[in-house]
Order: C-alpha cells, then structure tokens, then sequence
C-alpha cells in the first residue's frame, strides 16, 4: 500500500531558508562570476577585433590629425594638439566598446536562438544585469589600457592623476554597457545595432569635445555638449591624463553615475519583464 506523501513543510527544506527562497543565498555569486567569464571570454576569443582592432584605430586618428592639423594648429588648453586628443580619443575608444560588448552579446543570443540559456539559469535580472556590464567594463578597461600603454611609449603621455582615469574608465565603461543592454534588448538583429552605433553613439562620441575644446565653440554649441553625458567621459580622461578640463570634474562624474543608474534601471525593468526577450 503505497504511503501517503508528506507536505514539504518549512522545516524540511533547509536550516534558515524560507519557503521559495533561492538556494543561493541573496546572491548567486556563482552565477554571476560564470555570467562574467562567458562575456569576457566572448570578446577575448577575437581580440584582434576588439582590443588590437581599436588600438589601430586610435594610432590613425593621432597620426592622421597630427599630420594634417598638429603642425598649424597651437596649444589647445596649454598642452600640443596630439596630447589634448589622446585622452579623448583613448575615452572614445571605451566608449564604443564597452557599448558593443553588451550589445552584440544579447544581439548575438536573441539571432541565434539561444537567449533562453542565458534566461533560465537561476540569476536575478539584477544579475543578469551585473554579469553584462562586467563584460562591458573589462572590454573597455582592457582597450584604454592598450592606448595608455601605446601613447605613453611613443609620446611620453601618461597620466597625472592615475586613480582618476582608473574611475573614469570604469564608470563610463558601466555607462555605455548599459546603454548596450538597452540597446540589445530593444534589437533584433545586428542592422538594428548598426544603426543606433552609428545614429546614437558615434554622434555623442564626435560632439563631445573629443576633437575640440569648448572654448572655441559658439554658446548654443557649448550648451549641448553640457547635455551630452559623454562630453564629461571625455572631459573626466583629459583632467585625469593632463590635468585640464573644460567642466567640473566632480560635476561630470555625478553626472555618469547619475546617468549609469538610470541605464541600468531600465535594463533591470526589461529584463525582469522579459520585454522583447522572451519568444
């Protein structure tokens, strides 16, 4: 005579763990750790494309300004012209591939079929959230790293403030990821990315004072550039690495972070709902 089933009670389930709490506690720092591999590991299995590709990049755009406008062209802000774009264009660097880390990445799992792997693990959208932005990050981190490296050998620039460019390159790193997730979540395909990259990010990217400083630019021109939340990542790499800036740096930063919540936010929202997520 089969014996009758005993309801699972609170006490059968474990010492301390409340009926429907996860196993793993309020984090799944397993999970999250694995998320962050998987997205480093991505973009580390081509790094000719997404660190070496960007570094070339940023050697034609100092050579190729250098030679047309280095020679002609006066100090910018006291400094050479070549030293005041480095820091800008190392930032601009960043910018584009913390952006396209996270991007491609969800771009890439919702083409494939295979975003469900990566929603049915047990991580929070909170998690989710915190695993891509690690990716995002470190892609970011590892390229200024290389520029730094390549513009001190052969220009003798490096930093004055260290720790400085350290916190601006993590936070607008965890800046443009978020804008990835958003932007990844909201694509279907790769031509959807292409065109916010090249309608959304490069704009904020060129008119964010990467090439200019904004004591040459008229009043209407300035004003924009104080809006533009990449104008003060741009301005943040020049205080740390020369140690003028065209804004608060304290101003600007709060203005990332500010910014980075508010990213971040609404990913978490559109994760947790599934927008455009689930099939």
């Amino acid at each position: 005579m089969p014996q009758p089933q005993t309801p699972v009670s609170r006490a059968t389930l474990h010492p301390g763990q409340a009926m429907g709490a996860r196993r793993f506690g309020r984090v799944n720092w397993l999970g999250l750790l694995t998320l962050a591999q998987r997205e480093i590991r991505r973009f580390l299995a081509v790094w000719q494309q997404t660190v070496a590709a960007p570094l070339v990049t940023a050697g034609l755009f100092l050579g190729v300004f250098s030679l047309a406008i280095g020679p002609g062209r006066g100090p910018v802000m006291g400094v050479p012209f070549v030293a005041f774009l480095a820091p800008g264009i190392l930032m601009m660097s960043v910018v584009q591939n913390a952006f396209a880390n996270t991007a491609s990445s969800i771009v890439g799992a919702k083409v494939m079929g295979n975003i469900v792997d990566t929603l049915m693990p047990p991580l929070a959208p909170f998690e989710l959230v915190l695993g891509f932005l690690a990716g995002g990050v470190a892609r970011g981190a590892l390229v200024a790293g290389a520029i730094l490296l390549a513009t001190g050998l052969f220009l003798g620039l490096w930093p004055e403030n260290p720790l400085w460019l350290l916190l601006i390159v993590a936070s607008g790193g965890l800046m443009m990821a978020a804008l990835g997730i958003v932007a990844g979540i909201l694509a279907n395909k790769f031509d959807q990315i292409a065109a916010f990259t090249n309608f959304v990010v490069t704009p904020l990217s060129f008119l964010s004072g990467t090439f200019y400083s904004l004591d040459a630019m008229p009043p209407l021109m300035s004003a924009l550039s104080h809006v533009n939340p990449v104008f003060y990542l741009i301005d943040g790499a020049r205080h740390a690495v020369l140690g003028r800036s065209d804004s608060d740096p304290l101003l600007g930063l709060a203005v990332i972070l500010g910014t980075t919540a508010a990213l971040s936010l609404l990913a978490w929202v559109w994760i947790r709902r599934g927008y455009r997520l689930k099939p």
